[in-house]
């Protein structure tokens, strides 16, 4: 019987969820203040659906960015939860797979800092990996 999905988990669920070993867990909890799962009697801990979200976008900001612990601390406490658990605070939740609009580069406001070659090898560089985002779904779906 599968859990509901705003049931607590086990600190083992919730590794599993994450996709990292339950150590880790316990080792984030001690470096970043906004870990924190419920905590029972002889110190068992519990995971809220939110609290897994959270360990997720660390895992991602840690594991597929590149980012580092007081990278990711620095994060959160300069843009907040939102960035961390992937949202982007003026359009809502990042995706990416979704392509962006096409020439974004081109239509950069003016107060950008790129110069025109930047803005043109930016582009460029759009360009060439939206086609092989096209190569890849072409691939993807035989």
């Amino acid at each position: 019987m599968a859990k509901s999905p705003d049931a607590f988990r086990s600190i083992s669920e919730a590794a599993t969820e994450v996709g990292v070993p339950q150590h880790v867990l316990r080792f984030w909890e001690t470096k970043f203040t906004f870990v924190s799962p419920v905590k029972r009697a002889g110190g068992r801990r519990f995971y809220r659906a939110q609290d897994v979200e959270v360990l997720k976008g660390v895992r991602r900001l840690l594991h597929e960015e590149g980012l580092t612990l007081k990278g990711v601390a620095r994060l959160h406490k300069t843009e907040g939860l939102k960035r961390i658990l992937g949202e982007d605070t003026a359009t809502g939740p990042v995706d990416a797979l979704s392509p962006p609009a096409a020439s974004t580069a081109a239509q950069a406001p003016a107060g950008t800092g790129l110069t025109d070659d930047q803005r043109e090898r930016l582009t460029s560089v759009l360009r060439d990996i939206e086609a092989a985002r096209t190569r890849l779904e072409a691939a993807l779906s035989r």
